[in-house]
């Protein structure tokens, strides 16, 4: 049941995100940011906690999941030390999947040779 509530919320934010290209003249970037935006937001007032409970990692691994840990981070770093967890506790928060991207992509970047365009 688990997977099912995974795929279900994921694949929704992947309907979403399809409507939106199909349906309006936003680029990409532009509404991977907003997914980005809408789970900083959705976390301040405090709907993603129980969706990320429900949903697991159908919520928490799209772009949404990432505003979610963002804001989570935030949250604690305020809670830890006052107005500098602002700026350091969003950092911490995501800390884990910014390397893991950094160093994934330098993986891939050295099997399989990238070559520039043109």
């Amino acid at each position: 049941m688990e997977y099912l509530r995974a795929f279900l919320i994921g694949g929704l934010f992947c309907v979403i995100g399809q409507i939106l290209i199909d349906k309006t003249k936003l680029t990409p970037a532009r509404i991977l940011v907003t997914y980005v935006v809408a789970g900083v937001v959705l976390t301040a007032v405090g709907l993603y906690k129980p969706l990320a409970e429900w949903a697991g990692a159908g919520a928490t691994v799209p772009l949404t999941g990432f505003g979610y840990t963002l804001a989570k981070g935030v949250q604690e770093g305020v809670a830890k030390d006052g107005l500098l967890g602002a700026v350091t506790g969003g950092i911490t928060g995501t800390a884990g999947g910014i390397a893991a991207a950094i160093f994934l992509g330098v993986v891939v970047a050295f099997v399989f040779k990238p070559k520039p365009k043109g």
